[in-house]
């Protein structure tokens, strides 16, 4: 932290106090960094953020089923169902890229389009 240039009041019953709160807060957070950046912590961390998933998975499998089951009764589509839907769109997208892609081919390269109904097109 940087260092303050401000003089202690004497006069000021607070300002002692607000010294050793700053004393106090940097000497617990040089504290802090160097515990925290350390191979024990990064793996008792991993050891325990690991137990929480293990143990979490069963509890938020039971709450994806009776979130299913809530919007299969209420008429609404499921994750599953959007996802579906999104892989159907895709492909629907995909295919309609691939038809003006062959429509541009079969185009001639050079001069306008003639216009339906006009000369150039009544031989």
């Amino acid at each position: 932290m940087t260092q303050k240039s401000e003089t202690v009041n004497p006069f000021d019953p607070t300002g002692m106090f607000k010294g050793v709160r700053d004393a106090g807060m940097d000497a617990w957070s040089k504290m802090m960094i160097q515990c925290v950046n350390t191979e024990a912590y990064a793996q008792a961390t991993a050891a325990m953020l690991d137990a929480w998933l293990t143990t979490s998975a069963p509890f938020r499998k039971a709450v994806e089923k009776a979130t299913t089951q809530v919007l299969i009764n209420l008429n609404m589509p499921t994750r599953t169902d959007v996802i579906g839907l999104a892989q159907r769109l895709t492909n629907i997208e995909m295919r309609l890229d691939d038809l003006a892609a062959k429509l541009e081919e079969g185009r001639p390269a050079c001069g306008p389009n003639p216009q339906p109904g006009t000369a150039e097109n009544q031989s």
